[in-house]
């Protein structure tokens, strides 16, 4: 036999391994169990043929330890299950037992599709299954892996030998003859069949060769005439034995392998179903005692239920053991890649669970956690681990199981009256729409759609539900940074224009040519200063954003005279295919196509890219240490001012885990480590241990950047040369974005320096006004919010004092209504009082005027929410009179939201409705002032308005911070302005229309400070330097219209929500001259409004009072005098998601300009 080139000694190995088979999705996988697919009622127990003659029955650990027995005393080494998590990031589940041994085979994925559609109504699909497989690497070969499995199946296991049929490769005359001359199977019960049954490739190149497998045939009286091996009523296949003996070239042809080996896999549920005589796998002990707890929380006897309950008990039984090995093995309920493999296993199993009328004896009433039990005490001898990992695994599923019940109540529904408007229109589907509306809005799995449909007899019109989803990506996409370049005549363009040559791993300047300059998507032979453009160049050292790592920023400066700056590059992107985008401002001179440049990337800006990659790396090494294996990317942003890495968890990580991982990544930073850089082919990688990103597409030929002993993955990013330049790690935050999904953001290299030397000043300041040292900060903190405490009480207690005092003086204007009842009623407006104080009063006042009697109290405090406040007596209350809807309508009147009990209610209202007025919006006069600009470019993404980097989106990048009087705590943001210079030799008549997004708190005179970009717009062409040169310039200034023309009001969820508890946004494209001054929040269809607070700036509102499901938003819009409610036509979906931006469907324009004093403009006009 030929010496075995593997890396391990072992001349074989046996192995127990978990199978996984997903439902229809097309996945990688490295090769197929060729089971005969083929669909199949269940033998009844009438048709079973039982011979009790054989006492065959066995339990399913009795058939795995004799197993594992008789492999290991013919010299196989024995391991462990592998996870269902496989190693190479691209297969999604272990589906075959051989996968952790996939790096010794050089073969491809291929693609296997299973119906999940077929679990519980057949005797054989699972979507969960043990597979047994004994494998040789070059030791053994054909003949003893054929005589070892006939004396498994015959001797030990005890199968009649006449009740057992093969199957052989057409062509494979060598396996036939062992069979037949050498262990006497019959030749009429070996079938030849072909390749697509008895041949394995790995792909369309690579190992291969023929297989056999070993059938049992339950009713042996139907005789040898025109059998059928896929007849599932009679047949069952049990051990597929697989010979890769050839190497497939890529003419077709087969060449023989230097090293035979053997795969086999012998299917335990199978087997145990054969040798216990049960009509289906189900109903094996293996499964069978999780279905019988099913069935008794369902209050169900089994044996006497129909099939269609039997087969959802199936379904149930099948499905509990896949999630409870999946999350046991890490793989957490989300909506991406594993996770939602088993987020819709559980949705799937709820479902149905609800159908049969299944629920949990806890108070919550789920029952997943109560059927995981039942697994976890079945999983003790083939995976040990689940029982350690109980608690995990129930939590996760109540969770799971409480959060969809809720959206099955939501959808549930609308779905049966969708159901019932089709069948009573006798159509025979439900439309896309009404599917991605089920889908988009309630979050109601288009999957189960689809299945209670099909059980109204009604189909999914998935091709417009596909077409509806595709729509949401696009817009969704839209919304983000990803840009295509928008160019008319593309396909013109790409014939004319190479892929760019990248440059920038080895040099950071080099001349190029200008192959193409686009404005506003369309290509022009020349521009000149001032222009936005889109450049190509032929080769570029600019990185473009890919990977998760932003697009270098630089200069193209003309024929390399560095001292003639040409493009000002702010961003670079990849577009139809792999041309770069350059995207920046021509700052001086012209530019033509065909000219040559020299591209130069700003090398400090890089440097912290570079530093900040490397770091994310490290700390998916450090993640992967701390808290475990299984967890994985799920998303990054390398940027330069701090990095971000998503990873699939399922709690927040604790204040120790976290420092852990901070010292761990700074230890590898101080350890001074070289990078090792390399391509190579994409197999070598893999097999080398390189990490890769699960769905991510790559060549044949790959990247791989290691910081050896540490991390190694595929990449294309840039990195730094030696840890050492990282210089420093700091986790700023770490928190949820979505279900299963964390997030943490962190600060390397320059960016960690400036953050510390910034925390370490607010500390110093901190200090200086505590008068304490660093280490008594705390103490002294705690000391002062105590005593802050019991000022505050006291404060509430006098304020109390005082309200029942202003109290005592209005009980005389207390009147009586009703002949009858004689209720004494008194309304006041109690001014300044807070709320508190307000009720305090109100209870002094029913008290007084005595039973029966009404208070109905209001105030304002602060000048922007008025507080509501009723309370009514026993006797009122008797009359059918109840405070809490009294004052919720009065509430709902003025905008606001309240309610309470019958004898006692609340209410907070927006003053801006009754006394709505924005000076700032109505204002349309000519002011004069002064205006400065930022010298750096993005100094505005960090104003005050808290727009972040959306900012540069906003009117071209031509932004200003503010002065107080135009900022207006907030609600001038979004405002637009044109502003003039006042120097004629320099600036145009045009001048320059910004956008506020920032506060301008300097006393230096100026009303605004501009952009650099939108400065440069008040100049005459050709004159942009020498108006930068004056730094301040006079000017003249008036209110604008914005204008989006081809954009509705947007809503832009915030990083820093979290449902449930927390919501924030921004208001995008707000046009007209308007202001906006309150905001609501409701659940679609409720009229419980929640109103939302102006924070964090002027843009970003946010509320703690996040209601459930899809959400609809209303605004307070005021222009002029008036202030009136706008809805928006659209609502955001009830899993909406941090960073998304979501379209209002509504137009926010100017509503009304009557009141606005006339202005003379006839300056401005000139």
């Amino acid at each position: 036999m030929g010496s075995l080139k593997a890396p391990f000694s072992l001349q074989s190995r046996l192995h127990a391994a978990k199978f996984f088979l997903p439902f229809p999705t097309s996945i990688s996988i490295f090769h197929s169990s060729n089971f005969t697919l083929a669909s199949a009622q269940p033998l009844t127990e009438e048709e079973l043929v039982e011979d009790k003659s054989l006492n065959l029955s066995t339990s399913g650990d009795s058939i795995r330890k004799r197993f594992l027995d008789f492999y290991a005393a013919r010299g196989h080494k024995v391991l462990p299950s592998s996870s269902l998590v496989p190693e190479d990031p691209t297969v999604l589940l272990t589906i075959a037992g051989m996968l952790q041994f996939k790096p010794i085979f050089l073969g491809k994925k291929c693609i296997r599709t299973n119906d999940i559609e077929n679990v519980g109504r057949t005797s054989r699909h699972q979507t969960f299954f043990e597979m047994l497989g004994n494998f040789s690497f070059g030791d053994y070969f054909k003949q003893d892996a054929i005589k070892w499995a006939w004396e498994l199946a015959t001797l030990e296991f005890g199968l009649p030998a006449e009740r057992l049929w093969i199957s052989v490769y057409e062509d494979d005359d060598e396996t036939f003859a062992i069979w037949h001359d050498q262990l006497g199977v019959p030749a009429n019960r070996i079938k030849r069949l072909g390749e697509e049954d008895n041949f394995w490739t790995s792909g369309v190149t690579g190992p291969c060769g023929p297989c056999s497998e070993i059938y049992y045939d339950f009713h042996p009286e139907k005789g040898h005439s025109d059998v059928d091996l896929g007849d599932d009523a009679r047949f069952i296949e049990f051990y597929n034995l697989v010979f890769m003996q050839y190497n497939k070239k890529d003419d077709g042809s087969l060449e023989p392998l230097k090293q035979k080996n053997i795969d086999t896999g012998l299917g335990l549920e199978r087997m145990a179903r054969i040798l216990q005589q049960v009509p289906n796998n189900y109903e094996t002990d293996l499964i069978f005692p999780i279905i019988e707890k099913a069935s008794n929380l369902a209050n169900i006897s089994y044996t006497l239920a129909d099939e269609s309950t039997k087969t959802n008990l199936k379904i149930i039984g099948d499905h509990m053991r896949a999630i409870v090995y999946l999350i046991s093995d890490g793989v957490f309920p989300s909506n991406i890649g594993r996770g939602y493999v088993v987020r819709r296993l559980i949705r799937r199993a709820v479902r149905i669970g609800r159908l049969l009328g299944i629920k949990g004896d806890n108070i919550e009433g789920t029952f997943l956690p109560i059927l995981a039990e039942e697994v976890i005490k079945l999983s003790t001898n083939i995976d040990p681990e689940v029982k350690t990992r109980t608690s995990r695994i129930i939590d996760e599923l109540k969770r799971e199981e409480l959060r969809f019940v809720s959206t099955l109540e939501r959808g549930e529904k609308l779905l049966e009256q969708m159901l019932t408007d089709s069948l009573n229109k006798k159509l025979p589907y439900l439309s896309g729409k009404d599917a991605f509306l089920l889908y988009d809005t309630y979050g109601y799995p288009v999957e189960i759609t689809k299945e209670v449909a099909e059980e109204h007899g009604v189909s999914i019109d998935m091709d417009g539900f596909n077409i509806e989803m595709e729509n949401q990506r696009r817009q969704s996409q839209a919304a983000h940074t990803t840009v295509k370049l928008s160019v008319e005549n593309g396909a013109e363009i790409t014939e004319n224009i190479r892929d760019t040559e990248f440059l920038g791993y080895s040099t950071l300047s080099s001349k190029a040519v200008v192959e193409g300059i686009l404005v506003n998507g369309k290509p022009v032979g020349q521009v000149s200063e001032g222009n936005e453009i889109e450049v190509l160049l032929n080769r570029t050292p600019f990185y473009a954003e890919s990977g998760g790592q932003i697009g270098d920023n630089g200069f193209l400066y003309v024929n390399g005279q560095r001292k003639k700056g040409v493009v000002m590059i702010k961003d670079v992107k990849k577009s139809l295919g792999n041309i770069f985008v350059h995207k920046g401002i021509v700052t001086e001179g012209v530019l033509d196509v065909g000219r040559e440049v020299e591209a130069a990337v700003d090398v400090n800006l890089r440097q912290r890219a570079k530093v900040h990659h490397t770091a994310t790396h490290l700390l998916q090494a450090a993640l992967k240490k701390v808290i475990g294996q299984e967890t994985s990317q799920a998303g990054s942003l390398v940027a330069f001012d701090r990095l971000r890495f998503d990873f699939n968890f399922n709690r927040s990580l604790s204040e120790n885990e976290l420092i852990e991982i901070e010292q761990l990544i700074n230890q590898w930073v101080g350890n001074a480590t070289l990078l090792e850089t390399r391509v190579m082919p994409l197999t070598d990688a893999k097999k080398a241990g390189a990490i890769a990103m699960f769905g991510e597409k790559y060549g044949e030929q790959v990247r791989v950047v290691e910081v050896p002993g540490v991390s190694m993955e595929l990449c294309g990013g840039t990195h730094v040369s030696n840890t050492s330049e990282i210089r420093g790690f700091k986790i700023i935050s770490e928190q949820g974005v979505a279900s299963g999904i964390r997030r943490i953001e962190a600060v390397a290299g320059d960016a960690f320096i400036e953050y510390v030397s910034t925390r370490d000043n607010y500390m110093k300041q901190l200090c200086s006004t505590l008068k304490v040292n660093a280490e008594d900060v705390t103490s002294r903190v705690n000391n002062l919010l105590k005593d802050l405490r019991e000022a505050r009480n006291e404060v509430s207690a006098a304020r109390a004092k005082a309200a029942i005092y202003k109290a005592s003086t209005v009980v005389s204007k207390a009147f009586t209504v009703g002949s009858s009842s004689n209720i004494r009623v008194l309304v006041e407006n109690m001014d300044d009082i807070d709320a508190d104080a307000l009720k305090s009063a109100a209870e002094y006042l029913v008290d007084t005027l005595q039973d029966p009697a009404a208070v109905v109290l209001g105030s304002c405090p602060d000048g922007k929410r008025a507080s509501l406040i009723a309370a009514f007596t026993p006797g009122v209350v008797g009359l059918g009179l109840q405070a809490g809807k009294f004052i919720g309508p009065i509430a709902q009147l003025c905008g606001g939201r309240g309610g309470g009990r019958p004898n006692f209610a609340q209410a907070a209202v927006a003053t801006t409705l009754l006394f709505a007025s924005s000076t700032t919006a109505c204002d349309r006069c000519v002011h004069k002032s002064k205006a400065a600009f930022f010298s750096k470019a993005q100094a505005l993404q960090s104003g005050a308005c808290g727009y972040g980097t959306l900012a540069t989106g906003f009117n071209n990048g031509r932004l200003a911070a503010a002065a107080p009087s135009i900022y207006k705590d907030g609600a001038g943001c979004g405002a637009c302005f044109q502003i003039r210079c006042k120097n004629e030799g320099i600036c145009s008549k045009e001048g320059s229309v910004v956008l506020v997004s920032d506060l301008n708190g300097h006393a230096n005179g100026t009303d605004f400070v501009l952009s650099s970009r939108a400065f440069m717009a008040m100049a005459k062409k050709g004159m942009a330097q020498d108006l930068l040169k004056l730094g301040i310039a006079d000017v003249e200034y008036k209110r604008i219209p914005c204008e989006y023309k081809s954009k509705n009001l947007a809503i832009r969820v915030e990083e820093s929500s979290q449902k449930p508890n927390y919501l924030a946004i921004k208001i995008l494209y707000q046009g007209g001259q308007t202001e906006i001054v309150a905001v609501d929040v409701a659940q679609v269809g409720s009229s419980n409004w929640n109103f939302m607070s102006r924070n964090y700036g002027g843009a970003v509102w946010d509320t703690s009072r996040v209601p459930n499901g899809p959400l609809q938003f209303r605004f307070v819009v005021t222009s002029g005098f008036d202030g009136k409610w706008y809805w928006a036509k659209s609502v955001m979906p009830a899993d909406w998601k941090e960073t998304v931006i979501y379209d209002s469907g509504l137009q926010i324009t100017d509503i009304a300009q009557e009141g606005c004093s006339q202005c003379d403009d006839g300056s401005w006009k000139q």
